[in-house]
Parts: C-alpha cells; structure tokens; sequence
C-alpha cells in the first residue's frame, strides 16, 4: 500500500469561528486507538461541543465524538472518551499561560489526516459577545451585498460593451 500525502479533511468546526475571537491556532498529534483511526478513515467524526484542556502539564481533547468502529469487536472504544494531544513542552507551557487569562479557551477547528497521521487543529480563543456576533454577521452580509452589486455593474457593463 502507498504510503499517504497531503492532507484529508474529516470534521471540522464552523461554529467556533462564529461563537469566538480566534487569536491562535495550533496543530497537534492525537493518541487514538485502532479503532477509532479505522472510524475517522471512514470520514466519522464531530467537534460540536468538544474543547481542549491542559491538565498536568498535558493537553487532552474532551467532547469530540468519534463513533464505535462498526467491524470493531469487543476492542470498539468509547465515542466520547477524553484523547490525549501530543505538543512540545514550550508550546503546552505558553498555552496554560494565556488560557489562565479570564475569557481564553482551548476549541477545536478541524480533524483531519496529514499525511496519513491524525491531527487536530485547535485555537486559543475569547468568546464573543452576542453583539459582537451580529456584528461579524452584518460585515458579512454587508461583503457580500457589495460583491453582488460589483458584479452586477460588471455585468451590465459588458453587456453594453
């Protein structure tokens, strides 16, 4: 078998752009069983409500559901069990600076395979006020008016030319 390049998209997390400030990101190795590797590989995974923690100089991911393998046998893993994030010691150790101050979070953004290891892509992040979130809406709907009307003169400018 070849060995695998490039990188694989299994889940990624939408809301967290929309609920929070992203001020960093970070990729980490995951330690996952065999069976969960073989349900990630069928693409099966949600990072709805999950969130990263460091606990004793480690970092481990909560929440993320990966569901039971349905070949696997009595080694099946639980979904929602808590995984373990490989990162270097200087990393971790800034991490628990910042997520000491009040407001910072650990979420994560994408699961995904880089060549042919498991990744997460997690962010130190400050949730946004509901205001802040209609805001980042009204920018957006607010691009994209401006967009269409662009085109739209474009349009009718090589209509008439």
């Amino acid at each position: 078998m070849a060995k695998e390049t490039g990188r694989k998209l299994i889940a990624q997390n939408k809301k967290a752009r929309h609920d929070y400030h992203i001020i960093d990101t970070y990729e980490c190795g995951l330690v996952l069983t065999g069976t969960e590797v073989k349900s990630l590989r069928q693409g099966r995974a949600s990072l709805v409500d999950g969130f990263a923690q460091l606990d004793g100089g480690e970092a481990w991911l909560h929440n993320v559901h990966i569901p039971e393998y349905t070949q696997g046998t009595w080694t099946n893993h639980s979904a929602r069990r808590k995984r373990k994030m490989l990162l270097h010691r200087a990393e971790i150790d800034k991490l628990i600076g910042k997520t000491q101050e009040t407001g910072h979070t650990l979420v994560p953004l994408s699961l995904y395979f880089k060549d042919g290891r498991a990744k997460v892509e997690i962010a130190l992040a400050k949730g946004k006020k509901d205001y802040d979130k209609r805001q980042t809406l009204r920018e957006k709907q607010d691009r994209r008016e401006a967009d269409r009307a662009i085109s739209a003169a474009r349009r009718r400018q090589r209509a008439r030319g």
